[in-house]
C-alpha cells in the first residue's frame, strides 16, 4: 500500500481547523503537520478542507437501486456495487445498510414487497464485501418491526458473525410516534398503496390489533438479539419524554429522527444522542410535519446527522451546520466523530495519528461542498 500525504490543506481537527499536511501510511493516519509547506510527493491540495470519511448510520439508498421504479427487481449484485460506489462518489466511507426485519403486509394493497428479505439481502452485501467486490466499509443496520408478524423468526437467522452494528426499534402502529396524525398516514398509505378509505380503515385496525397482540414480545426479543449480535440500540420516531424514559430503560443509544421538541429535550436529559435527517436540515423542515432539524441544531439538541434518502445531502448538511454554528469542526463531527462514537467505532470517525485513514477532500464553492477525493485505508475509491 502506498503512502500519500495531502498538503496545503484545511484540515478539519476534532475541535479545530488548521492548514496543514496529512501523512499517511499503511493504511492509518501517521502524524498531522502544521503549515502551508508541500513535501516533495504530495499532493497539494489547494487549501481544500480535508476531513475524515463519512458515516452514515441509517440509509434506505440500497432500497432505490433494488427497485429503482414500483415492481421493478433489479439484480442485487448490480445494485448492491451502484449503491457502494455512489456512497463512495458523496464522501460516505463507512455505512451501516438499513434492512427491514418483521415482514409487514397493507390490508388491499396490491404489493408484494414487504416479505422477508433482509437475510438473503445481508448475506449477498458481506459476501461481496469478503471477496473485496466493495469500496467502503459496510456493516448491518437492522430495523426491528415490532408490528410484525415474523419479526421473532427472522431476528433468529442473524449472528455476531454478521457484523450488525444497529438494532433500531421500530414501531409505525398508526396514531402512534411519526403517524401519530392518522390524516397524514391515510396520505402516504393510500398514495403509495393505492388504498381506499375504507381499505386503509381496516389497514389501521389490523396493525392496532397486530400491536397489541404481538408488539411487547416483539420488542423484548429485539432488544435481546442485539445484545446477541453485540450490536447497539437505536430508538425511532420518539415523541413524547415517556417514550424516550422507556427508550433509556431499554438502553437505547442514540435516538433517530425524533419526532417532537419534547423527545429531543427528554434525550438530552437522559444521556440519549439525538440524530436528524440531512434531508429536513436542508429542506428546512419535516416531510412529515414533525419537528424541524435546524430547531434542533440552533436549541443545541442535535448531535448526529444521517442522509436517510439522500446520500449526497449528508456532506451538505455538515456543512451547513458548521455555518449555522459558526464552528466547522463542530459541524463536521456530526457526521464523522459523533456517529463512529454512537455505534463503538474506535478507529475511525476523527483525524488522529493511528486512526483509519477513511479520508475525503471537499472543495468549497460557496455553502456547498464538491468532492474531491475519497480514501480508505489510503486506498483511493473515489
Amino acid at each position: 500500500m502506498s503512502d500519500l500525504i495531502l498538503a496545503n490543506a484545511t484540515l478539519v481537527l476534532p475541535r479545530e481547523v488548521i492548514r496543514g499536511s496529512l501523512v499517511i501510511e499503511d493504511g492509518h493516519i501517521a502524524r498531522i503537520d502544521e503549515g502551508a509547506s508541500i513535501p516533495e510527493g504530495a499532493t497539494d491540495c489547494g487549501g481544500d478542507l480535508v476531513m475524515p470519511g463519512l458515516i452514515e448510520l441509517h440509509t434506505d439508498n440500497l432500497e432505490r437501486h433494488i427497485e429503482p421504479r414500483p415492481k421493478v427487481n433489479w439484480p442485487h449484485s448490480a445494485a448492491i456495487i451502484a449503491h457502494d460506489a455512489e456512497l463512495a462518489s458523496v464522501g460516505i466511507t463507512t455505512v451501516f445498510d438499513a434492512l427491514r426485519v418483521g415482514s409487514i403486509g397493507v390490508s388491499g394493497s396490491s404489493r408484494t414487497d414487504y416479505h422477508e428479505y433482509a437475510r438473503a439481502l445481508a448475506s449477498e452485501i458481506l459476501g461481496m464485501r469478503d471477496a473485496g467486490g466493495l469500496r467502503i466499509s459496510h456493516y448491518l443496520h437492522l430495523r426491528a418491526e415490532t408490528c410484525s408478524e415474523t419479526l421473532i423468526e427472522e431476528l433468529a437467522k442473524f449472528g455476531p458473525e454478521d457484523r450488525v452494528g444497529i438494532v433500531s426499534l421500530m414501531d409505525h402502529t398508526p396514531g402512534e410516534r411519526q403517524f401519530r396524525d392518522l390524516s397524514k398516514l391515510r396520505d402516504y398509505v393510500c398514495g403509495k398503496h393505492g388504498l381506499s378509505d375504507a381499505a386503509f380503515d381496516d389497514h389501521v385496525a389490523s396493525q392496532i390489533a397486530l400491536k397489541e397482540r404481538l408488539g411487547a414480545h416483539h420488542l423484548e426479543a429485539a432488544i435481546a438479539a442485539a445484545g446477541r449480535y453485540g450490536a447497539v440500540l437505536a430508538s425511532h420516531d420518539d415523541t413524547t419524554a415517556e417514550q424516550v424514559a422507556q427508550s433509556a430503560a431499554q438502553g437505547v443509544h442514540f435516538a433517530e429522527f425524533p419526532t417532537t421538541r419534547e423527545a429531543a429535550e427528554a434525550c438530552r436529559a437522559q444521556g440519549i444522542a439525538v440524530m436528524m435527517g440531512a434531508p429536513n436540515l436542508i429542506r428546512g423542515g419535516s416531510h412529515s410535519g414533525n419537528v424541524a432539524a435546524h430547531e434542533l441544531a440552533e436549541a443545541d439538541l442535535l448531535d448526529i446527522v444521517s442522509s436517510d434518502y439522500v446520500p449526497s445531502a449528508l456532506l451538505s448538511a455538515a456543512l451547513l451546520l458548521g455555518d449555522l454554528w459558526d464552528d466547522l469542526a463542530r459541524g463536521i463531527a456530526t457526521v464523522t466523530a459523533a456517529p463512529a462514537d454512537a455505534v463503538g467505532l474506535e478507529d475511525r470517525g476523527r483525524l488522529e495519528p493511528g486512526k483509519r485513514a477513511d479520508v475525503i477532500r471537499v472543495h468549497r464553492f460557496n455553502g456547498s461542498g464538491a468532492l474531491r477525493g475519497t480514501w480508505v485505508k489510503g486506498e483511493r475509491v473515489g
